[in-house]
């Protein structure tokens, strides 16, 4: 069954809302790795080769919360690199699913600064979709 432009949308929009909780308490939770396959198979789907590091880095930051052990030295790099990846592939995104793309970029990225020691915190506010003027 082909994913609808909707779906990956509510997959977006769960993705922020989640990154912006408390991913350490989302660890223990078995939904996580659900999360994760669900962004990784949406990458997949899109048949971009310019997805592939971000395929690459989401398996290894799936595996690496599975393994019980949370390390911020291996996961802070691994969502910074996540961030600027997906904020540069909010140009391939088109219509409601591109500002979506871009808050995740936003939001990856401020969780990673936040993880570093930043001030960043991260805002889980999901972009309204735009209404269609006919």
């Amino acid at each position: 069954m082909e994913k609808t432009e909707v779906q990956n949308q509510v997959h977006l929009d769960s993705a922020i809302h989640l990154l912006a909780g408390d991913l350490t308490q989302e660890a223990d939770r078995a939904g996580l790795d659900n999360h994760f396959q669900r962004w990784i198979e949406d990458l997949k789907a899109a048949s971009n080769p310019a997805f592939h590091q971000l395929v690459v880095d989401m398996q290894a930051l799936k595996a690496h919360f599975g393994s019980g052990t949370l390390d911020v030295d291996i996961i802070a790099p691994l969502l910074a690199r996540l961030g600027t990846n997906t904020t540069q592939a909010a140009n391939f995104a088109e219509g409601n699913t591109a500002p979506r793309v871009a808050k995740l970029g936003e939001v990856l990225s401020a969780v990673a600064q936040q993880m570093k020691g930043g001030t960043a915190t991260p805002d889980g506010t999901v972009p309204q979709d735009m209404s269609s003027h006919n």
